[in-house]
């Protein structure tokens, strides 16, 4: 069957569920708002007090700039894990809410722990927004890792095998690269797994109800 037909079957099967229809309407709406939300705090959040921590591990070494290499993973990472979400309507529609969830857990967190950004942090802007002008850098948006937890997310809603262990290397990857460039503290990268899994485990329970053959 041709992929896009296949495609199209799977997500008229998902979306002949009335119970998956609202889930994914209340979930679309609830992503956009907390997104919104999670735009307008970070931007106050740069203006804030905060703290600086003493990072041991940063301190062992200096900064280095791996921005290019960093966001060619995510990028490709995310471009992977959407058509690959695509042919899995179930799947996609956990990977929504979880990146909801963490996208609001990490509102909770940053306003709790105002971090300033590592002394010598070299900013992590992104290549392909400057080059079609516009987009602040951020530097204190810290506790937790955004980038780490939503590529850990990619690894727990991929299916096959294989894909799990590109995604698992990419999350190391790129944990290892915002650390190298002093972009996060220790804590923040080895946090945001734990939080992208809670955030996953809480979708799951909440779609107990699966989509035939697209789980």
């Amino acid at each position: 069957m041709n992929k896009l037909l296949y495609i199209k079957s799977v997500w008229q099967e998902a979306l002949s569920d009335r119970v998956f229809r609202i889930k994914t309407l209340i979930t679309l709406i609830l992503l956009a708002l907390v997104l919104f939300l999670l735009a307008n705090f970070l931007a106050y959040n740069e203006r804030r007090l905060g703290f600086t921590l003493n990072d041991p591990f940063l301190s062992s070494f200096n900064p280095v700039d791996l921005t290019w290499l960093t966001f060619i993973l995510i990028y490709l990472g995310l471009i992977t894990a959407l058509v690959f979400l695509t042919f899995h309507p179930a799947r996609m529609l956990t990977a929504l809410q979880s990146y909801t969830l963490i996208s609001a857990l990490r509102i909770i967190t940053i306003y709790f722990l105002p971090l300033n950004a590592p002394v010598q942090i070299i900013p992590l802007t992104d290549p392909f927004v400057e080059f079609f002008g516009g987009g602040t850098t951020l530097l204190r948006d810290l506790f937790f890792s955004g980038h780490t937890s939503t590529m850990f997310l990619f690894f727990l809603t991929a299916k096959s095998k294989k894909l799990k262990v590109v995604f698992l290397i990419c999350t190391f990857l790129v944990a290892s690269f915002v650390l190298l460039q002093h972009v996060h503290y220790t804590i923040d990268v080895l946090a945001a797994p734990f939080f992208a899994y809670t955030s996953y485990r809480i979708s799951r329970l909440i779609n107990k109800k699966r989509v035939k053959n697209n789980s």
